[in-house]
């Protein structure tokens, strides 16, 4: 076993392997990447089905990474952002900016072509059901390879790992199950995973690491006692891009039509990560307006797990002591009555102005 300590904390788990995060809390380790630090690899969670037999789950991985790499399109292919449409024009030229990509990278061309004028005709809609009804015509080795470099390009990473979490009551065979698929993506897509939660079954197949997740983590442990448990997480969670809401989040994407019109929103940045001092703790603000000093946070089901949950109050303390004011929404609050939230913001931040800008 190795322990991992200092700022690269995650460099103690072995690249390209699996690994069993021994005593990890999964709730600790998303909050420990979460701003993603700048060294680290692309991280991406996975919360397996039970009862799928191994084809079945590595096919449901597949789609899943599929439909991740789809909404954070056109962050992976560089030129895609000026096209608009799926049209035969737009659809020639994104195939042509892939083709030019692979040309001077390890990308295998026509698979790239095929992923990005999917991407460009079936855009990913946040909480609409199903996926694209397209299937691919690559074979599942070709589709890992191919879909770990194309999420690790889009979030300017040298690679990609997949932490899969244990789902609650899961049997034997199931971890068996999980342990094997885990073993071939990682030959198949050339990434790394790690597993997360107890593992009693195929662990003589998997190298165990013990992390030393960052200091500041450690004191959440005894305020969680007192919050409510952690929501089931979605099967597949990847981390926001800086500048966007997140892809995923309906909740998020529907703020952000509902401020577009408004001139008085403008200097508004998603997903911003405040960096407050440079020995301290960064953050990752879901809205944040730089100048007027206002972060808004759009909370998920994941905010009522036990530790998040500390988490949050503790950072919401530490902000307003920098001079920020923090407004937090509930997803369900954003979706039943937006405009009450976004009248709430304006005059919050017309008061941010009338007192001038936030140092």
């Amino acid at each position: 076993m190795r322990d991992g300590a200092g700022a690269d904390w995650w460099a103690a788990v072995p690249p390209r392997r699996v690994s069993h995060l021994v005593d990890v809390d999964p709730e600790l380790l998303r909050l420990a990447l979460d701003p993603l630090p700048p060294a680290a690899p692309a991280v991406l969670t996975h919360r397996p089905e039970r009862g799928l037999p191994l084809p079945g789950l590595v096919a449901a991985l597949l789609d899943q990474l599929a439909d991740a790499a789809r909404a954070l399109f056109p962050r992976w292919l560089p030129g895609a952002g000026r096209l608009d449409g799926g049209g035969t024009l737009g659809v020639a030229a994104v195939r042509g900016l892939a083709a030019r990509l692979a040309a001077r990278s390890d990308h295998f061309g026509p698979f790239l072509a095929d992923l990005a004028e999917r991407a460009l005709r079936d855009p990913v809609v946040p909480g609409a059901a199903g996926r694209s009804g397209r299937r691919s015509r690559f074979p599942a080795e070709v589709r890992a390879a191919g879909l770990t470099r194309v999420l690790a390009d889009a979030y300017d990473r040298e690679s990609c790992v997949l932490v899969a979490e244990q789902p609650e009551g899961a049997g034997p065979e199931d971890e068996r199950v999980l342990v094997a698929a885990a073993e071939w993506l990682v030959q198949h897509g050339r990434c790394a995973v790690w597993l997360v939660g107890p593992l009693r079954h195929g662990a003589d197949r998997v190298r165990p690491v013990r992390l030393r997740l960052p200091a500041h983590l450690d004191e959440l442990t005894g305020d969680a006692r007192r919050a409510s448990d952690s929501a089931a997480a979605a099967e597949l969670v990847y981390p926001p891009l800086a500048g966007a809401p997140r892809p995923d989040s309906v909740a998020e994407q529907a703020l952000e039509r509902a401020l577009a019109p408004h001139g008085w929103a403008r200097g508004r940045r998603w997903n911003h990560t405040y960096e407050w001092h440079p020995l301290s703790r960064s953050y990752r603000l879901d809205l944040f307006w730089t100048v007027e000093g206002l972060a808004i946070e759009v909370d998920g089901p994941e905010h009522r797990g036990r530790i998040m949950f500390a988490d949050d109050r503790r950072r919401d303390v530490q902000l307003q002591l920098l001079g920020l004011d923090v407004l937090r929404f509930t997803n369900e609050q954003v979706l039943t009555d937006v405009q009450a939230v976004v009248r709430s913001i304006r005059e919050l931040l017309a008061r941010r102005r009338a007192a001038g800008a936030h140092p």
